[in-house]
């Protein structure tokens, strides 16, 4: 089971990382760059779950390359279930790469870290109607007291185990872009392949965002 580590800068997800796997790990670098990439292993109620820890981004536009490897480990390797590490107290900001997640596809649970620093703050975070309102598990913790650990291997473990399907999450970006997205969405569905690899709706998105990455990779489905 591989389960991938996401999460903003400075979200904590580096101590969720030692916090799951200990002393179980390895560090090398991501395959053409000389990015870090961290590995380990959890063991869990007798399951054996290897974590990758992504680099930290605040989003999956593919400006940067830890965006263009944070995104490709998803797309291409479909981890399991994929942990998105929220600071939350900055809310606001840590929800932009989840909602970025969700329109993925990826199998989600949010790891809602630095709870105390939001009480100290005077945030009340409702973490049952965030659930709801994201479609995804939501497990508060304090990773730096090692707080939540088990909850969120818990949640890892149904999400893994399919107990939890969550629904994907559809942004309405307005009648002229949807009728463009629903069209490019209709294209792609029916390139056999393509549709395999990608899911056909992000794929549409990103191609009227005129991402490059994914330009390059339908150029190299249609030939040029």
């Amino acid at each position: 089971m591989v389960v991938a580590l996401a999460g903003n800068p400075n979200s904590g997800k580096t101590t969720v990382f030692n916090n799951l796997t200990g002393a179980r790990q390895h560090v090398g670098n991501w395959p053409g760059v000389t990015v870090e990439k961290k590995e380990g292993i959890c063991r869990w109620k007798g399951r054996s779950i290897r974590i990758v820890d992504l680099p930290g981004v605040y989003s999956l536009t593919a400006y940067s390359p830890d965006e263009v490897i944070a995104r490709n480990f998803i797309v291409e390797e479909k981890p399991d279930a994929v942990v998105d590490v929220v600071d939350a107290s900055n809310l606001e900001r840590n929800l932009y790469l989840v909602v970025q997640l969700l329109e993925m596809g990826a199998p989600l649970v949010v790891a809602l870290n630095m709870m105390d620093e939001a009480d100290s703050r005077g945030y009340r975070i409702d973490v049952e109607r965030l659930s709801q309102l994201i479609r995804a598990p939501v497990v508060p913790m304090e990773a730096n007291r090692n707080r939540g650990t088990q909850g969120l291997l818990d949640e890892i473990a149904k999400v893994t185990d399919k107990e939890i399907r969550i629904p994907e999450l559809i942004v309405n970006y307005g009648r002229e872009v949807e009728e463009e997205i629903t069209k490019l969405e209709s294209r792609i569905s029916s390139a056999g392949d393509l549709a395999k690899r990608y899911p056909p709706r992000w794929l549409a998105v990103k191609l009227l965002e005129k991402d490059q990455q994914i330009v390059e990779v339908l150029k190299a489905v249609e030939g040029g």
